[in-house]
């Protein structure tokens, strides 16, 4: 079955736009919950020598759930001093933003949301609206430890969102398109040294851009070693520590969905997105490509992203925090002259061969 069928203008505007939502909730909140249990729950155990969450549901399967029916039941205090309108609004800011970086993501050649020509600048745009949800949280709190974890949240993201920006250069010159879509398709129908069978994934000619991209991503998830701004140690909650019951799930769930998505974004411009190398199949054109690849396309995707989550909490189980001056230091003294390299090196062997 064709997916696009679902959303041609043979079926009513209001069924296109419920297919859409239903879409997106599933494409957020699947991926979170799926983080939250694999690494969370059981990666972090593993890796602390014990057993972890075993009661609710075979293996524990079924706590993420009590969790959520946990934080549902609980009160939603307000600090005295808040204002409330801003502080009920953040947390709604901070999701949202996962939401409509889910818009751009390819799942298969017709299983999109949207097919944006500048989905690379969209999507590092709409990446940058969290940081507003998380200053006015911060804000909002009439609490100095809020406060300052807003304000360290700020810094850091804004320092961390140039590099991210300039390591994706380095694939839009590659690939000649700042369509997600059509990045798939030019390292899926590539070949490298005249051998097709692999396909040209951009992680291996882009692997400086693809390291430099990671860390940028760990530094605006705020997983260790950047989380600076919660800092339990120095900030109690950082942000988040006026919030609780359901406004404080908002937050948890828009942190881990985002490293759902971002890890998606990831696969899609380094690691081949939904495709697999074209010549498996003889295909050589997106047109070409057979139609159950809209059903394998997000399983297919789906794995790569659990393949990279898995580094992003390994880094975070397995480092210290950086100091706030290191942490500023390694953004624009290391990374960002190491981006600006690799774009210029990408761009000579693009004008050269």
């Amino acid at each position: 079955m064709n997916l696009a069928i679902l959303f041609s203008a043979d079926l009513p505007y209001w069924a296109q736009s419920l297919l859409r939502v239903l879409g997106g909730l599933v494409a957020v909140l699947l991926p979170a919950g799926t983080v939250v249990y694999l690494f969370l729950f059981k990666m972090m155990s593993f890796m602390q020598s014990r057993l972890g969450p075993m009661e609710a549901g075979p293996q524990g399967s079924m706590q993420l759930f009590a969790e959520v029916g946990k934080w549902l039941q609980k009160e939603d205090i307000y600090p005295a001093r808040a204002d409330k309108f801003i502080f009920k609004l953040a947390p709604l800011i901070v999701l949202a933003s996962t939401f409509l970086l889910v818009v751009v993501v390819p799942f298969g050649p017709d299983a999109i949301f949207t097919d944006f020509e500048a989905g690379v600048f969209y999507a590092l745009a709409v990446s940058s609206v969290s940081v507003l949800g998380i200053l006015i949280a911060g804000w909002a709190s009439a609490n100095k430890y809020s406060l300052l974890g807003g304000l360290r949240a700020a810094g850091q993201l804004i320092a961390y969102e140039l590099p991210m920006v300039l390591a994706v250069v380095g694939v839009v010159i590659q690939a000649g398109t700042m369509n997600l879509q059509q990045i798939v398709v030019a390292q899926n129908a590539g070949s490298m040294f005249g051998l097709d069978s692999l396909g040209n994934p951009y992680v291996l000619t882009q692997f400086v851009g693809f390291i430099v991209f990671m860390i940028a991503v760990q530094a605006e998830l705020t997983q260790t070693p950047f989380d600076m701004p919660i800092a339990e140690s120095e900030l109690v909650s950082g942000y988040m520590t006026e919030y609780s019951g359901f406004r404080f799930l908002i937050f948890f769930i828009g942190e881990f969905a985002t490293a759902g998505v971002f890890s998606m974004i990831a696969s899609v411009l380094f690691l081949g997105g939904w495709g697999v190398p074209f010549s498996w199949f003889g295909w050589t054109t997106i047109d070409s490509i057979d139609n159950w690849m809209n059903i394998v396309g997000p399983l297919i995707l789906f794995t790569k992203m659990i393949v990279i989550v898995f580094f992003i909490m390994w880094v975070r189980f397995s480092f210290p925090r950086f100091r706030e001056d290191q942490l500023q230091k390694f953004a624009w003294k290391v990374l960002i002259p190491v981006s600006l390299v690799n774009i210029m090196v990408t761009a000579i062997l693009k004008v050269a061969f």
